[in-house]
């Protein structure tokens, strides 16, 4: 049976949260996130003296009875943003655990339904092989966004995928205009790092997803076994082998888990990148306040 964490129960819950994006992104004029520019919003910023040309509906009289100048008053300004979130389609999030690949697709709902809960565009970029599909275009609006969340608990998980080809050459990752989100575990021979590096150039705001389950991060192999690459082409591929699985190799196993986990961490840390987490035996509500909340992505 599908797992599937998405219903309206879920959604409910999320209702009075919403996404905190930096004040510094400049975004579309409409949304709901206060920026630093002054604008047209009824929110006191501050004043600065009239200068020629100057609307002077907004000069404060009270003011000007006072020092006998003329000062504005200056309003925050509020813009719409733009969440993009990629979503790794490949078959080590779906194939081996159904409930994983749930996980990432019940990570991707909750993040959207936040965006345009603000008023803000979504768009979900499905990666296979090198390729980032756009099966839905542009989603505004609540009403938009429900339509297309059982499509999204039908995407096949399969093949490999190449995080940096499909990432940086998606036509439409705009520049300073939101956040993007990649939900993945990483465990990709493609230089996924080169990819945010381009998110930040382009001066996106950038969280890394990383879904695990329970078996990866504390696999009870013991004994000879046959290890099986969910991405591997057949049967003979040079991925799949045959081991005996000694104490000292699940030693081996958490130190490089460990060094792979504090790796990912160390990097995102020095771009100001968020990450978080997930695994998939955790309730995913918990994991969603809990991550989210502490990686000041949610408020």
């Amino acid at each position: 049976m599908k797992v599937s964490f998405i219903n309206d129960e879920f959604f409910s819950r999320l209702e009075t949260s919403s996404l905190h994006l930096r004040a510094s992104l400049a975004g579309f004029f409409g949304g709901k996130h206060l920026v630093k520019t002054y604008g047209q919003t009824v929110e006191f910023a501050d004043y600065r003296e009239y200068m020629l040309g100057d609307d002077i509906r907004r000069i404060d009289w009270n003011l000007y009875s006072r020092f006998e100048k003329y000062f504005l008053k200056l309003f925050t300004d509020e813009r719409q943003m733009h969440t993009q979130i990629f979503l790794d389609c490949s078959a080590s999030i779906g194939k081996a655990d159904q409930g994983k690949a749930a996980y990432a697709i019940g990570f991707a709902a909750a993040l959207g339904f936040l965006s345009v809960h603000n008023m803000d565009r979504l768009s979900f970029k499905l990666i296979k092989d090198d390729k980032a599909d756009d099966p839905f275009g542009k989603i505004v609006g609540k009403t938009n966004f429900f339509r297309v969340v059982g499509d999204l608990q039908n995407i096949e998980f399969d093949g490999e995928s190449d995080l940096e080809k499909a990432i940086i050459g998606c036509s439409d990752t705009g520049n300073n205009d939101g956040l993007t989100i990649i939900i993945s575990d990483f465990f990709t021979e493609s230089n996924w790092k080169k990819a945010v590096d381009y998110l930040c150039y382009k001066k996106r705001q950038v969280l890394l997803v990383q879904t695990l389950t329970r078996e990866e991060l504390e696999p009870a192999y013991y004994g000879r076994v046959n290890l099986i690459d969910s991405e591997a082409v057949d049967v003979v591929d040079d991925k799949n082998m045959k081991l005996r699985i000694t104490r000292g190799m699940q030693m081996a196993y958490d130190e490089a888990l460990h060094d792979f986990l504090a790796d990912i961490k160390t990097f995102c840390d020095s771009r100001g990148v968020g990450y978080v987490t997930a695994t998939s035996d955790i309730p995913i509500e918990k994991e969603i306040f809990g991550k989210l909340l502490s990686a000041g992505i949610m408020e």
